[in-house]
């Protein structure tokens, strides 16, 4: 599953996923940028992971003094080079979210959004603690997923992208309770609020948990000083 992003789903086919959104699933995208823009400061080194063609990057640059873009996929960062060479303050790189080789404290955000955690398909604890190890004492790291009540708008997104063959046909029977299942193997599931409390408590964190747009939920972790 991890190479699905680097492949099947990269560059312009994952372009293509958000051109099929609906213009309900337009709006909880623009929440999410929308919520992560307000919680960073000005001069404000942020760190995205995963940021695929540079979808989110954009609108940060204009509050961050340097936006900082990881991803798997060189064809998508590819991609995000070609759409953001207007934009002199975001650096990006090929990488892996846990193992990021940056050094402890670097940046002030660290925003992994649009159900990342669930779709990077690793150890959500190793993600966690990664994230939270490269942000700075008093830095936010944020996390966020689907809400529960935006399951109908998701799977019909969903069924758009596999009927345009981005994605294997949805394998109904092993679809639902927030899980999303493809015929060719694509797997997307979902983070609730215990799942994220459970595991900020396990490395010792406090999670505050925000539901957004009755789209997204939020799991924002402030780095203990």
């Amino acid at each position: 599953m991890s190479g699905y992003y680097d492949d099947k789903l990269a560059a312009e086919r994952l372009r293509r996923c958000y051109e099929l959104a609906s213009p309900r699933v337009r709006q909880y995208l623009r929440a999410e940028i929308g919520y992560v823009a307000r919680k960073v400061g000005r001069g404000d080194v942020v760190l995205e992971l995963g940021c695929g063609y540079g979808r989110v990057l954009g609108p940060w640059t204009a509050r961050a003094r340097l936006v900082v873009g990881v991803d798997t996929s060189l064809a998508s960062l590819a991609l995000a080079r070609e759409e953001l060479a207007s934009c002199d303050n975001v650096r990006l790189v090929q990488g892996d979210a846990v193992r990021l080789g940056l050094c402890d404290g670097a940046v002030d955000v660290v925003a992994c959004i649009q159900n990342g955690i669930s779709a990077f398909h690793v150890d959500p604890r190793e993600l966690m603690a990664e994230a939270v190890r490269v942000a700075r004492p008093g830095g936010r790291v944020l996390f966020s997923s689907y809400a529960e009540a935006f399951w109908e708008e998701r799977l019909a997104w969903f069924e758009a992208q596999a009927a345009a063959g981005l994605l294997g046909a949805i394998d109904y029977a092993r679809t639902g309770g927030g899980v999303i299942a493809c015929k060719d193997g694509f797997e997307a599931t979902t983070f609730a609020s215990r799942d994220f409390e459970a595991l900020a408590a396990s490395l010792g964190l406090e999670a505050s948990l925000s539901e957004v747009d009755d789209s997204s939920l939020f799991c924002e972790i402030v780095k203990p000083i």
